[in-house]
């Protein structure tokens, strides 16, 4: 945008004969009321296709619709509040685009107050910040009706249509305190990430809920369907309850890895500090294996080693071990990229810095809104694709190829 010539200014200086900073301030905002004006004004001529200037065209098209009159409002600026004459139309559909209808307020503090929030500051900062900027006293009632306005912009992104098929989905969830009729639960963000043909990810949706089940993920999946979902070719998740039930039931030819770090951790918390580094060292050399052959032989290693003394460590390794080891059937460029939902928890290290004031939210919505914020930020930096991806995407033809063939040359 262009500057104000120096000789327009000098000319405003000689005429206006300024004596103080408050002159030159009532003088911006009369000028700022009269572009407003001006602006209103030419948004009419612009919807009634003629100027109010303009008598010819004015008689030809006076039946069609018709200026008639003004109403006064009242808006807040940043130098500010200023009367303005809002032009109106006979038929009564002249809906301003500059100052919208119901809006008294051209500060930009309610942008301000949505990235404020967006950043993860609490009511209260963001109450103490806008009143230090703006001289405005914010209450958090009001904040929290100023966030309410993106709930709909949320539910449209938890709608929209989604791809054919995912080569990879990553389900995990992340965990925080709500206020629920009159008491504090814990709650978890449920988080879906796809990676689509293009080797792009994305979230492709957010639920709160409390202890799910098959039935809850089912509902989860079938929802995904719903919004265009095909095919899954392989889903990469946690140990949470109900996950492989309810893709065995939705996408039946999926395969399904269970994130060996959240497997890994979940032995470790049996294992005294004194023997967990040998602990871990000795598991590693189960999933670093070249195959399931060479890994079912270092896991046997494991257990004689250990059995004895972390019974309920290695178990979980044998009772989970249909879907751990899904990821030894592939190349390693593969293998690297679902042996774990650790894209997920690079996700949830973003959303964890914006909640971290935050230890209770008043309502599932106001987590929602935080979240849904942060996913906004972070996603527009997801620019680039997975590394190696035409290799990645050649191996998944050859493997997938009766269900990618199609899709890759169509």
């Amino acid at each position: 945008m262009s500057t104000i010539p120096k000789e327009v200014i000098r000319e405003l200086i000689r005429e206006k004969n300024f004596s103080s900073p408050d002159d030159i301030l009532a003088t911006l905002k009369e000028m700022f009321r009269e572009v407003l004006q001006e602006a209103l004004e030419v948004e009419l001529d612009e919807k009634l296709g003629y100027s109010k200037y303009d008598t010819e065209t004015k008689l030809i098209k006076a039946s069609e619709n018709s200026r008639n009159g003004y109403s006064k409002k009242t808006i807040k600026s940043q130098l500010g509040e200023i009367e303005l004459n809002i032009p109106r139309d006979r038929n009564g559909e002249f809906e301003p685009q500059l100052i919208p209808k119901y809006q008294r307020n051209v500060t930009g503090i309610e942008e301000k107050i949505l990235a404020l929030y967006a950043s993860g500051m609490t009511t209260r900062d963001i109450h103490a910040q806008i009143k230090d900027l703006y001289g405005v006293e914010v209450s958090a009632e009001m904040v929290s009706k100023i966030t309410d306005r993106i709930l709909p912009m949320v539910q449209e992104w938890q709608s929209r249509p989604l791809e054919a098929i995912y080569p990879f989905v990553f389900m995990d969830a992340i965990h925080y305190k709500v206020r629920e009729d009159k008491q504090i639960v814990n709650k978890a963000a449920y988080v879906v990430m796809g990676v689509n043909l293009d080797g792009y990810k994305d979230v492709l949706g957010i639920w709160i809920g409390g202890n799910e089940t098959s039935k809850y993920w089912l509902g989860i999946l079938n929802e995904l369907k719903n919004r265009g979902v095909e095919d899954v070719l392989i889903f990469s998740v946690d140990g949470l309850n109900g996950f492989r039930e309810a893709i065995e039931a939705t996408f039946p030819q999926s395969k399904i890895q269970r994130c060996i770090i959240h497997q890994l951790r979940a032995s470790m918390k049996y294992i005294p500090h004194k023997d967990k580094k040998q602990f871990a060292a000795d598991l590693k050399t189960v999933y670093t294996a070249p195959s399931e052959e060479a890994a079912l032989e270092k896991l046997s290693l494991v257990k004689d080693k250990w059995q004895g003394k972390y019974p309920n460590a290695i178990k979980s390794w044998k009772q989970n071990w249909d879907n751990l080891c899904t990821f030894f059937a592939y190349p390693p460029e593969l293998r690297k990229i679902i042996y774990t939902t650790n894209v997920i928890e690079s996700l949830h290290s973003q959303y964890r810095k914006v909640t971290k004031n935050k230890l209770i939210f008043p309502t599932d919505e106001s987590l929602v809104k935080m979240l849904y914020l942060a996913t906004m930020k972070v996603t527009k930096k997801w620019t680039q694709r997975y590394r190696d991806w035409d290799l990645v995407i050649a191996q998944l033809s050859i493997f997938f190829q009766d269900r990618l063939g199609a899709k890759l040359t169509g």
